[in-house]
């Protein structure tokens, strides 16, 4: 029940914050591969998030989402967490990211990823996950998606 008490804070701060600083919100569907503790299989989800702007070089966000490992058996996996980051020209965000999963696992995650903007609102990014699995071997995710900021 902790669990679901710090994604519950975490969410209330993504709405409550935006008011106090400019930044942009984003929706997204992803697609990758995930490997590790005897599972090789792709993954497909989908995410929401707010990032926060920190001047001309910085960011920082927070994200929840909601991933399927397409394998007979598997639950969705709901996770919670933010990421920071740096501005890269005018259309691109490297970061770094962490936070919690939620369902048949429930562990961290840290990874980092890449996110370009293909249109005014439209964008791309590759991220790669690292799952620390408490009693199995560790998991590692390596997606991409596509989104719209706004």
């Amino acid at each position: 029940m902790k669990k679901f008490a710090v994604a519950a804070a975490l969410l209330t701060a993504i709405v409550a914050t935006p008011a106090m600083a400019q930044g942009e919100g984003r929706v997204e569907v992803r697609g990758g591969y995930v490997t590790g503790s005897g599972l090789d299989d792709a993954t497909l989800g989908a995410a929401a998030g707010y990032d926060f702007d920190l001047g001309s070089t910085a960011f920082a966000g927070a994200e929840i989402a909601g991933d399927k490992v397409l394998v007979d058996g598997a639950d969705v996996q709901f996770s919670s967490g933010a990421r920071l980051g740096a501005k890269v020209g005018a259309a691109g965000k490297a970061y770094v990211n962490g936070g919690y999963t939620f369902g048949q696992i429930d562990d961290p995650y840290v990874g980092a990823g890449y996110q370009h903007k293909l249109g005014q609102n439209i964008y791309a990014k590759a991220e790669y996950r690292h799952q620390f699995i408490e009693n199995f071997d560790d998991f590692d995710t390596f997606a991409v998606g596509v989104g719209f900021a706004f």
